[in-house]
Order: structure tokens, then sequence, then C-alpha cells
């Protein structure tokens, strides 16, 4: 807009600094990213374990060891056959956790929401796509400790992506109760 030959800004943007009201495109197209790279490293963790596991075991280091076993039910083997509910289960906490992935913002909570949703999307597409049927699939699991139960790569996710987002709702948590 030109007035007496200045070039002005139009009234919405007067007074507007981009760097002081920052987008929420960002922090969503960090989650997403986040998630893709998780589920990326988790379902080429998984092929190469199905591929190079199936007869053998591999030792790494000290306890660690690559071998390779399935799961038909969630955290720590139990629930053995309950697969398709777990996968309505996994697929709605996929949903709900996109949808409120505006309310996150900071780099520790958006990339913990994004580990998180990454992790739920790499098993949850195991139980939808290694079996005969929706959620009869088993989700591939080969990192072992051998004093703690096998896991894969989502599992990692999933377990840092929620440490990191509640040690950052309760270090806020205590902001707050400081400032009260």
């Amino acid at each position: 807009m030109r007035i007496n030959g200045l070039r002005r800004k139009p009234p919405a943007c007067r007074g507007a600094n981009p760097v002081a009201a920052p987008s929420k495109v960002p922090a969503q197209l960090s989650i997403a990213v986040v998630s893709l790279v998780v589920i990326l490293a988790d379902q080429s963790t998984k092929a190469w374990a199905v591929n190079a596991l199936s007869d053998r075991t591999i030792d790494v280091v000290w306890k660690l060891q690559f071998h390779l076993t399935s799961n038909t039910g969630f955290a720590f083997s139990t629930g053995q056959g309950l697969g398709p509910f777990l996968g309505l289960v996994a697929l709605l906490v996929v949903v709900v956790l996109w949808r409120m992935r505006d309310g996150f913002s900071g780099s520790v909570s958006v990339v913990a929401l994004g580990l998180i949703l990454g992790g739920a999307t790499g098993n949850l597409l195991d139980r939808a796509f290694r079996g005969s049927g929706w959620g009869r699939g088993a989700v591939i699991d080969f990192i072992d400790f051998q004093f703690w139960p096998v896991f894969n790569v989502a599992d990692a996710a999933i377990v840092v992506g929620v440490v990191a987002l509640s040690l950052k709702m309760w270090t806020e948590q205590r902001e707050v109760k400081r400032s009260a």
C-alpha cells in the first residue's frame, strides 16, 4: 500500500514480528519429519532383522545381541492373541496424538511427540501388514540385552519420547509452582 509515495505495510501486518509469533507449521512439520524418520528407521531395521536373523543370533557387544522374535501381544509379550484390539488401540493413540500436535511447542515436546508418533506408527504397521488380517500381524523385535525384554527401534523411540515428555512436563510444573 502506498501513502504519499511511501510504501507502508497493510494494517494487519503493522507491528507483526515474524520472529516473535512463530507459526505452527514448523512445529507440525518437525513432528511429521521426526515421525517419518522413526518409521523409516524402524521398518528398515525390522526388514533387515527378518532377512538377516531368521536362523542366527548376532552378538554385538557385552550383553547386547540381535535376536529375532515376534510379538502378537503388547509390552513384555503380554496379551497374546489380542492383536485386532491392540491394533485398534494403537490406531486410536496415533490419531489422538496427531490431532493434539497443535498443543505442543518447544523443541523437546515436538521431538518427543514425533518419537512417540513414529514409534506407535511403526508398530502399528507391523500389526497391519505382517499377518493374515487387520491386527493379526506380529511386531518384529530383535534388540536383546538378555536381561530385558527384546524390543525394536519403534519401542525405543516410544520410551525415549515418553521419558522426554514426562521430564519436560515435570520441570514445567516445578517452574509454575515456584512462580506461584
